[in-house]
């Protein structure tokens, strides 16, 4: 049932259209982006944001607005909750039903949402604009209220367009009912995120206008000179040649990094140094929450080995490890044993190594440890695209050697019609296949990817790849974790066999900064309609150089092996480049619900889907 305001209308709204739920996200970015730079009187209070609190229990007052932050010595306007950034951790109790009312005190025409990721509940109390509800106008409010059938760490941020790039998350932990599988003596949030004092529309136009504004690190002269000497002179031709032609660098790893960006952990800065404490002894469980807008973490802590207990909120079988990439909206609950010093660093490199987050763990305040040297930036490859055999190995060696070979455009030249294989239809009922594609083993493509000019690039030979540490993480001395890792302390908790597969391809054209699956953008798309109580598979496959985390609403990801055995429950799986992946769906959840990257303007510039899950579909 759906609780409002009394402002608010009772009746639920009538479904959208997809033009209608695009356009609305625009025009509430525009007015935000107007309340920002002109603020009206009563949005004028200069309260100053805080670090984010917890509050415990089964109701809450929840007040979105404006607050005063300054990471980078220039004050700049944040949305938060309660004043807070991060929001407060809210903490709940599994079996328990919980109440938030939630108020929208910005300014006027600046409609606001809270989506709980990760959270099992009721469509219409997730919190997506469009798809859940009509959103809250300023000066309404939403009451929230839902039991809660599940234990973890999770989160929430706003799901209208831009408001979580500013300000608008905050960590949850739901604790459990019965005794978890695994003990600790006392335990920390560490929430990470990426700021930037520029609008956030702003941004998002600059994306669009000159997609490569952070790609500082292109190769040069000298980076030539090194590959000729290394691989000989025709292999390092072809392979820039090959970049040319897909009007791409390999230096290309995120499309927002520390050029804009500054990195936080639990809302304070690198210099901030949010200290968590311990008793040497003790074992200490952190929460590590990725909150960030675009931005891969790579989290370590020098000294101390990390036992990962849980991912996406759910228990696994604990494995040791020395670091473990986070895609946006992932979390890891990890177990450490501090002893033998009184400080560690909490370090979180981005993926392109252009600047980091950091904390500390420590006896008491005002401590220290060492911050470790970022990593050599990596650059991509061939084969990290999933064109293997037709480039230089992901860890040095041979470069591709002639033609386009792997430039699998699908703009006419050296491009998907000289190359690619033919189409075939992407939703089948056939068993598990993986290695699908024609019988020459390359993969195959949807028919909109074809000629389609937002697609600029097909992966020819894709694959799982669940045991690679990924981009700059291979080799480096360290035991990374993979999801090959990853396995849930439960079986499959469904057991059937699915009985079709959806397949979709994450593409898109890098020079136009647009994203889509199969080549057609969220404006554009039919909605996903699974039947009510089905079990099926998804498999997607990704035909882009970047690294997407794809966020299913409502529904478990159950992420298989390449056999097609159940590995681990997730909210979110990170796809890299040139990868294929699939995870069985229980359609259990009637409703609308939003399917997306989790990189905040990829899924503003269209990689976004509608599922609807129906009865009798």
């Amino acid at each position: 049932m759906i609780h409002r305001s009394p402002r608010l209308p009772a009746h639920a709204p009538a479904s959208p259209s997809r033009r209608h739920f695009v356009q609305g996200l625009v025009l509430g970015g525009a007015a935000l982006a107007a309340g920002t730079l002109r603020l009206p009187a009563h949005a004028r209070e200069r309260v100053a944001a805080v670090p984010g609190t917890e509050l415990a229990g089964s109701e809450f007052q929840l007040d979105i607005g404006q607050s005063l932050v300054n990471f980078t010595g220039r004050p700049r306007q944040a949305i938060t909750i309660n004043h807070r950034l991060p929001a407060p951790v809210l903490r709940w109790r599994e079996g328990d039903t919980v109440t938030l009312r939630v108020a929208n005190h910005l300014p006027p025409g600046v409609t606001t949402s809270i989506h709980w990721h990760g959270i099992l509940l009721p469509s219409n109390m997730d919190g997506v604009p469009g798809m859940s509800f009509d959103g809250i106008a300023s000066g309404e409010a939403y009451l929230y209220r839902f039991t809660l059938k599940q234990s973890g760490t999770y989160w929430y941020h706003s799901h209208s367009l831009h408001q979580e790039q500013a300000g608008l998350y905050g960590a949850i932990i739901v604790d459990p009912r019965d005794p978890p599988p695994y003990h600790w003596d006392r335990e920390h949030v560490v929430l990470l995120s990426d700021w930037t004092d520029l609008d956030p529309d702003d941004l998002f136009a600059r994306l669009k206008k000159a997609p490569h504004h952070d790609n500082w690190y292109k190769p040069t002269v000298g980076d030539l000179i090194r590959d000729v000497r290394r691989d000989g002179l025709a292999a390092t031709l072809a392979d820039r040649r090959a970049w040319g032609q897909m009007r791409m660098t390999p230096s290309d790893l995120s499309d927002v990094n520390a050029h804009t960006y500054t990195y936080l952990m639990n809302g304070a800065t690198p210099s901030g140094n949010w200290t968590g404490a311990f008793r040497p002894g003790e074992k200490v469980l952190l929460r590590f929450i990725n909150a960030s807008a675009m931005t891969h973490f790579d989290v370590r802590i020098p000294g101390l080995k990390m036992t990962v207990v849980a991912a996406d909120g759910q228990s696994v079988h604990p494995v040791s490890v020395d670091e473990l990439r986070m895609g946006a909206a992932e979390t890891f609950d990890v177990i450490v044993e501090p002893a033998g010093q009184d400080a560690y660093t909490v370090f979180a490199q981005d993926m392109g190594r252009t600047g980091h987050a950091r904390g500390t763990l420590a006896v008491r305040a005002g401590l220290e440890a060492p911050v470790p040297a970022a990593d050599p930036r990596p650059r991509l490859t061939m084969d990290d695209m999933g064109h293997g055999g037709h480039g230089a190995h992901a860890g040095g060696g041979k470069a591709m050697e002639g033609g386009c070979g792997a430039a699998m455009m699908a703009e006419g030249g050296c491009g998907a019609n000289m190359h690619a294989p033919a189409a075939r239809p992407h939703v089948t009922n056939a068993a598990h296949a993986t290695h699908a594609g024609d019988e020459d083993g390359m993969q195959s493509h949807p028919d909109s990817e074809t000629g389609n000019p937002l697609v600029d690039m097909q992966t020819m030979a894709p694959t799982p790849r669940l045991d690679d540490p990924g981009i700059g993480l291979r080799d480096n001395g360290r035991r990374v974790l993979t999801y090959a890792d990853l396995r849930s302390v439960f079986d499959d908790p469904d057991g059937r066999e699915p009985s079709r597969t959806v397949e979709l391809h994450l593409t898109g054209h890098m020079e136009k900064f647009a994203w889509s699956f199969d080549g057609i953008p969220f404006s554009s798309a039919e909605p996903l309609r699974l039947n009510y109580g089905e079990r099926m598979r998804i498999v997607l496959v990704n035909d882009t150089m970047m690294q997407h985390p794809i966020h299913l609403h409502g529904l478990w990801s159950d992420l298989e092996d390449e056999a097609g055995a159940f590995m681990a429950r997730k909210h979110t799986v990170d796809m890299p480049p040139g990868t294929r992946r699939s995870y069985r769906v229980r359609a259990d959840a009637l409703g609308r619900w939003a399917y997306h990257c989790h990189l905040l303007y990829h899924m503003d510039a269209g990689m976004m889907r509608e599922v609807r899950v129906e009865e009798g579909a």
